[in-house]
């Protein structure tokens, strides 16, 4: 049951900001090693993985989206839904 004047679709959980700042961390320093190691399907596998997570924490389709929605998110001080992150800014 939504609170009067929110609206059900405008209800979502949001991830904690220093899961989503550790995970970009880790997503840049697999970034670097895929580069480094391109060959290697197992670090491939692992980064994809890591892009798929911020893909569904940050609810976006592609990988490019979800980590500039996540930088925005965790450089932002308000409490600010990863969704709306991403609209305000474009």
């Amino acid at each position: 049951m939504a609170a009067a004047g929110v609206h059900q679709e405008d209800m979502m959980l949001l991830p904690d900001r220093n899961t989503i700042d550790r995970l970009l961390h880790h997503y840049r320093a697999q970034e670097q090693v895929v580069l480094a190691r391109p060959g290697d399907l197992g670090v491939r596998r692992r980064f994809e993985d890591t892009a798929y997570t911020l893909c569904v924490l940050m609810g976006e389709r592609t990988a490019r989206e979800a980590v500039h929605a996540a930088e925005r998110y965790v450089g932002r001080g308000g409490a600010v839904s990863p969704a709306t992150a991403a609209e305000t800014s474009s």
